[in-house]
C-alpha cells in the first residue's frame, strides 16, 4: 500500500519553505514524505531527485506560480487541437452526417466558438485560486458529489485518449500496412506517459513548440489537395433532415470543443494569481479557434473527395483501408517517400492531445479520495496509460462509432457541468468575490450539493429530451428531424434549476 494512516504520507512541499510548512489536505503537522519511510515518501524523493512533478491536486502557493507567460496558455491549446483527432471530427460531417461542404463549415464554425467559451471561462479560474479543475468542481458541487463528476472525468480523459490512440494508429498503418493498429497504439501511449510522467512544465515546454512541424505538414496537405484539383463543393441539403444532421454534426463539434472544459484551469494553476482575467481568457481563446476551425475545416474539404465517381478513387480506397491515414495518405501520395514521413509526424502529433488527458486523469484520480491522493500523480500518469491502451486496442476496429459516442457522451456531461458551475458563480456567488479558496479541503465548509445534484439530474433529463443516439432518440430531437439537441437542454435545464435552487439550500442550510 501507498499509505493507510501513515504520518509520512503528506503531498510536495512548498518551494522556499521548509517540508514541515506545509500541512494541509489530510497532511499531519510537522511531518513530511521527506523524512518518512513509506512507499509513499521513498518515490516522492525518487521523484523529486528527477525534476518530476510531485505536486498533486493540493492547492498551489503563490511563490510557486512562476508560469508569467501567456503564451504558454496559448501554445498548450493550439499544439493540443493542431491534431489529427481534429481533422478527424471534420471528416464525420460527410462520413457520419451526410453534410454539405458548406453546411458542414458553417456549424463547424459555430459549435466551436460555443464550446470554446467555458474552457476559456475556466482557465481564469486557475491563476485566481491556484486550484486544479476537479478540485475547484467541490465549490459548485460540494465534497462528496464531486467525487461522481470526477468520475465522469476520469471516463472523459481515458476515452479521449484511447480515441487519440486509435487515430495516430491508424496513421501508422496508412505509413506501412505491416505495422498493426496495437503497436501504433503502444507507441503513442509510451511517448505520451514520457512527457505527462514529468509533469506541468515538462508537458507546457512540449506543446510550445510541438505544433510547429505539425502545422508545416497540414500545410503541406492542404497545398497538395488544392492543387490536385479533387475537392467537390457537395451540395447543401434542405428539409428537417437536413436540420437534424446539422445538429447532431454540432453536438460532435462542441463535444470535441468543449472537451477541454473540465481540465482547463489544470494549465493555468502555475500562473500567478494577478493575471488580466481578459488577457488569460483570450489567450485560452487564441490558442484553440484556429487549430480546431483550420484542422476540421481542412477534413470536411478531404472527405468531399471521396465522391468523385468513375476510375479508382484513392481517397475513398484509403479511407476504407485505413481511416484518417488513409485519407490523408491519398493527399499526401504524390510526394512518395517524404508523404509517408509527413504521416508520421501527424501521427506523433496526437502525443500533444494525449498530454492534457493523461496528465489531467491522474489529477482527477486523486479527488475520488484520501486514500487515492496519497498515490503520486506520476504513479496515476502510469496506470492511466496503460488503462487507455487496453480501451484502444479493441476499439480501434469501430474507430467512427466510438468517437461519435464518446463526443456526445462529453458533450452532454460538460454541459451538465458548465450549466451548474455558470448559475452559481454569476448568479449565487456573484463573481470571483465569492470564494474561500482556503476551504477547498474541508468539507465542513463546502456545499451540500444538494442543489447541484438535483440540478444535474434535471440536466439529465434535459439530456435525454434532446438526445439523438442510434439506440435512444428522445422526443424532443424527433421534433427537429432527429437532430442532437441534448447538450443545449442539458444545459439549460441544469443552469435554471441550480440558480433557483442553489439560494434555497444557502438559506435552510448555511452553505
Amino acid at each position: 500500500m501507498f499509505g493507510g494512516a501513515d504520518p509520512d504520507l503528506e503531498k510536495a512541499p512548498q518551494v522556499g519553505k521548509t517540508p514541515m510548512d506545509d500541512t494541509s489536505d489530510g497532511a499531519v503537522p510537522g511531518e513530511s514524505f521527506m523524512y518518512g519511510n513509506s512507499v509513499y515518501a521513498k518515490l516522492q524523493r525518487l521523484a523529486g531527485k528527477l525534476s518530476v512533478e510531485q505536486r498533486g491536486v493540493e492547492r498551489v502557493p503563490d511563490n510557486e506560480r512562476t508560469d508569467t507567460s501567456y503564451l504558454n496558455i496559448s501554445s498548450m491549446w493550439l499544439a493540443a487541437n493542431l491534431v489529427v483527432s481534429s481533422f478527424a471530427i471534420g471528416v464525420l460531417g460527410y462520413s457520419t452526417f451526410a453534410l454539405g461542404f458548406v453546411d458542414a463549415v458553417l456549424v463547424c464554425i459555430f459549435f466551436n466558438l460555443l464550446g470554446v467559451l467555458t474552457v476559456c471561462w475556466f482557465s481564469c479560474f486557475g491563476p485566481a485560486f491556484g486550484l486544479r479543475q476537479m478540485v475547484l468542481t467541490r465549490f459548485w458541487f460540494g465534497w462528496w458529489p464531486t467525487k461522481f463528476i470526477a468520475l465522469l472525468n476520469v471516463l472523459s480523459c481515458l476515452g479521449w485518449s484511447a480515441a487519440n490512440s486509435i487515430v495516430g494508429a491508424q496513421l501508422l498503418n496508412a505509413v506501412n500496412s505491416d505495422v498493426p493498429g496495437y503497436a501504433g497504439i503502444l507507441v503513442i501511449a509510451v511517448c505520451t506517459l514520457f512527457i505527462t510522467f514529468a509533469g506541468y512544465k515538462v508537458v507546457h515546454l512540449y506543446e510550445f513548440w510541438s505544433w510547429i512541424p505539425t502545422f508545416i505538414v497540414f500545410m503541406i496537405v492542404l497545398g497538395m489537395f488544392a492543387h490536385s484539383g479533387d475537392f467537390r463543393n457537395l451540395p447543401m441539403g434542405v428539409g428537417t433532415s437536413e436540420l437534424g444532421s446539422c445538429l447532431s454534426f454540432g453536438a460532435t463539434v462542441y463535444g470535441f470543443a468543449t472537451g477541454w472544459t473540465s481540465y482547463a484551469a489544470d494549465y493555468t494553476v502555475y500562473q500567478p494569481s494577478d493575471r488580466s482575467r481578459v488577457k488569460t481568457f483570450f489567450a485560452a481563446w487564441g490558442g484553440l479557434i484556429p487549430p480546431l476551425v483550420f484542422t476540421q475545416l481542412l477534413g470536411i474539404a478531404v472527405m468531399t473527395a471521396t465522391t468523385i465517381n468513375g476510375g479508382d478513387n484513392k481517397y475513398q480506397t484509403g479511407y476504407l483501408q485505413s481511416g484518417n491515414g488513409g485519407l490523408l495518405g491519398a493527399v499526401l501520395d504524390p510526394l512518395g517517400g517524404f508523404g509517408k514521413f509527413c504521416l508520421v509526424i501527424l501521427s506523433l502529433s496526437i502525443i500533444a492531445n494525449n498530454c492534457p488527458n493523461i496528465y489531467s486523469v491522474s489529477l482527477t484520480l486523486q479527488v475520488l479520495s484520501r486514500y487515492s491522493q496519497r498515490v503520486p500523480r506520476f504513479v496515476w500518469v502510469f496506470i492511466a496509460s496503460c488503462v487507455s491502451v487496453g480501451v484502444a486496442v479493441p476499439g480501434y476496429s469501430h474507430f467512427e462509432i466510438v468517437l461519435e459516442d464518446l463526443m456526445d457522451f462529453i458533450a452532454y456531461w460538460l454541459a451538465i457541468y458548465s450549466g451548474v458551475a455558470l448559475a452559481d458563480h454569476f448568479i449565487v456567488r456573484r463573481g470571483f468575490g465569492g470564494y474561500r479558496p482556503e476551504t477547498y479541503d474541508q468539507p465542513d465548509k463546502l456545499p451540500y450539493g444538494i442543489a447541484a445534484s438535483i440540478s444535474f439530474c434535471f440536466g439529465v433529463a434535459g439530456m435525454i429530451t434532446g438526445m439523438s443516439e442510434t439506440w435512444y432518440i428522445g422526443p424532443i430531437s424527433m421534433k427537429a428531424g432527429e437532430g442532437d439537441v441534448g447538450f443545449e437542454l442539458a444545459l439549460l435545464f441544469s443552469f435554471v434549476i441550480h440558480a433557483i435552487l442553489r439560494p434555497i439550500e444557502l438559506k435552510m442550510l448555511g452553505r
